[in-house]
């Protein structure tokens, strides 16, 4: 199997796997969807209500720059810039009256980056 191949393929795994987690969850507007993506160098959190269709929040270091000390004590690097988003998702999510969400991981393991920015969001108060 040519390097190509193997991209592709685990392209298509995470497309899987998305779709099955898809299946199961859907947000409402009391308790929205929160979508996790993440790529080689950012990582983007959204909170989102499936039955109207609409994006209610935003948050990314790409989106905007997160709070690094807002860390845990072992985190460095991009955990600690999950961490920081996911506080940052959980304050939009207080604002809008919101404490509970559905967590869509989308499609990735639930470990590094996308653990932390759960980690974080539970921190700043929201449940799921």
């Amino acid at each position: 199997m040519s390097i190509r191949n193997k991209t592709k393929h685990k392209l298509q795994l995470r497309a899987s796997r998305h779709r099955r987690v898809r299946a199961k969850i859907a947000g409402t507007a009391q308790t929205p969807r929160l979508c996790v993506f993440r790529s080689n160098k950012h990582i983007l959190a959204q909170l989102i209500d499936d039955q109207k269709g609409v994006t209610l929040a935003v948050c990314g270091d790409a989106v905007k720059s997160a709070s690094k000390k807002t860390a845990e004590n072992d985190l460095k690097g991009k955990c600690a810039d999950a961490f920081g988003i996911g506080m940052e998702i959980a304050k939009k999510a207080q604002e809008l009256k919101t404490k509970k969400v559905v967590f869509d991981r989308g499609g990735y393991r639930y470990h590094g980056r996308v653990k932390s920015l759960a980690e974080g969001a539970r921190k700043g108060g929201l449940e799921f």
